[in-house]
């Protein structure tokens, strides 16, 4: 077993000097980026209230796409950021002009779906000289659909996550989180001002298993369900995890796709179910791959860990922009499923329909209870 060491970014960046903005940007690989982003907005996160957001809006913070800087953009406020920001705190009087340590901005985050979070990105980028000077975030599990009142109310409990830790500016400050436990909703507090571009919280969904039983047949891989891809062979132009994401793919990047073979090989994603599952039909779409779709696929599954793979769907023709659907002939039990691209290229979506057998559903709702869900 090893730790990987989480690098922290600390202090000021150089002002703006021109040229790329991103080139003295702060960042690092950080392990837990291997799980799905629960703040997404693509499976229902909002930021739903903030206390203050004089200079730039609170819904920045979960746009998916990397944040932008017009060094001329100006309105009536001010600079106009890619981020949230606040203004400037003060002190009670001209003797004590300064703000008090106590003194912190706040933004109330529901995550896209319940679960246990791995790993937290608070990025600052293009906050240079007006980023925070510490940060925190605390999470709760709160069921249905809670109002910011409610959850600010004295009755709800609420866990720390990033004890107030000091963060860089123009960087990407990670930090890996160790709780056993399902959120919904997180807190993040700016100690005393300042501005973030972007939340990141990466972690596992933890699905309702109440609310899968109702559901009778449904998407056994998906993200929201509990789903997850684990490994794959190639993610040079996008991640894996996007063929299991809510909806339909709306462009091009939006869904997996390799880089060209020069070899006699083939591609592959392993997904993990959300628990022991009858699979009974299968999508595939192509979804915007025009001319880079993968031209044959094939799907297995596997039952258990060690268990053998079998394979359920045989090598079949692949049409670009297409969504493929199959009907299989007696439903295949499985933990894990694959799915192989031939030769390469790659698919928008991968659906695998069906319920849960009764020993997944006896170890979800273990592992529901387990986690406080």
């Amino acid at each position: 077993m090893y730790v990987t060491a989480i690098p922290s970014f600390t202090g000021d960046a150089h002002p703006y000097g021109g040229g790329d903005p991103y080139a003295d940007y702060r960042t690092a690989d950080f392990p837990f980026t291997q799980y799905v982003n629960l703040a997404a907005r693509t499976l229902g996160a909002s930021v739903i209230a903030a206390n203050d957001e004089f200079f730039a809006q609170r819904e920045n913070l979960l746009i998916a796409e990397r944040a932008e800087f017009d060094p001329e953009h100006f309105g009536h406020k001010g600079k106009i950021m890619d981020g949230w920001e606040t203004r400037r705190r003060r002190g009670a009087s001209a003797e004590h002009p300064w703000p008090t340590a106590e003194d912190h901005d706040w933004a109330l985050v529901r995550l896209g779906a319940p679960g246990v979070i791995r790993g937290i990105v608070v990025d600052t980028a293009h906050f240079r000289g007006n980023y925070p000077q510490a940060v925190s975030v605390e999470g709760t599990s709160v069921a249905g659909s809670p109002s910011p009142e409610e959850l600010l109310g004295d009755d709800v409990k609420w866990t720390t996550l990033v004890p107030r830790t000091p963060v860089g500016g123009h960087a990407a400050n990670g930090f890996e989180v160790s709780l056993e436990q399902c959120f919904t909703h997180l807190r993040v507090n700016q100690h005393p001002d300042g501005g973030i571009a972007r939340l990141r919280v990466y972690g596992e969904v933890v699905p309702d298993p109440a609310w899968l039983e109702v559901l009778g047949a449904f998407d056994v891989v998906a993200l929201e369900n509990g789903g997850r891809a684990e490994d794959a062979s190639n993610l040079f132009y996008s991640p894996a995890s996007n063929t299991i994401q809510p909806g339909r793919s709306r462009k091009m990047d939006d869904g997996w796709e390799t880089r060209r073979r020069r070899d006699q090989g083939h591609d592959w994603i392993r997904y993990r179910l959300v628990a022991q599952s009858h699979i009974r039909a299968i999508e595939i779409d192509t979804a915007y791959l025009k001319g880079n779709s993968a031209g044959w696929a094939s799907v297995s599954v596997r039952d258990g860990e060690a268990g053998d793979w079998h394979e359920i769907l045989p090598r079949t023709r692949l049409q670009p922009d297409t969504n493929h659907r199959f009907v299989l002939p007696e439903p295949a039990v499985g933990t894990h499923a694959r799915v192989d691209i031939f030769p390469d290229g790659g698919i928008s979506r991968l659906r695998l329909f069906g319920s849960l057998t009764e020993a997944g559903t006896a170890a979800l709702s273990a592992r529901h209870r387990e986690l406080g869900g």
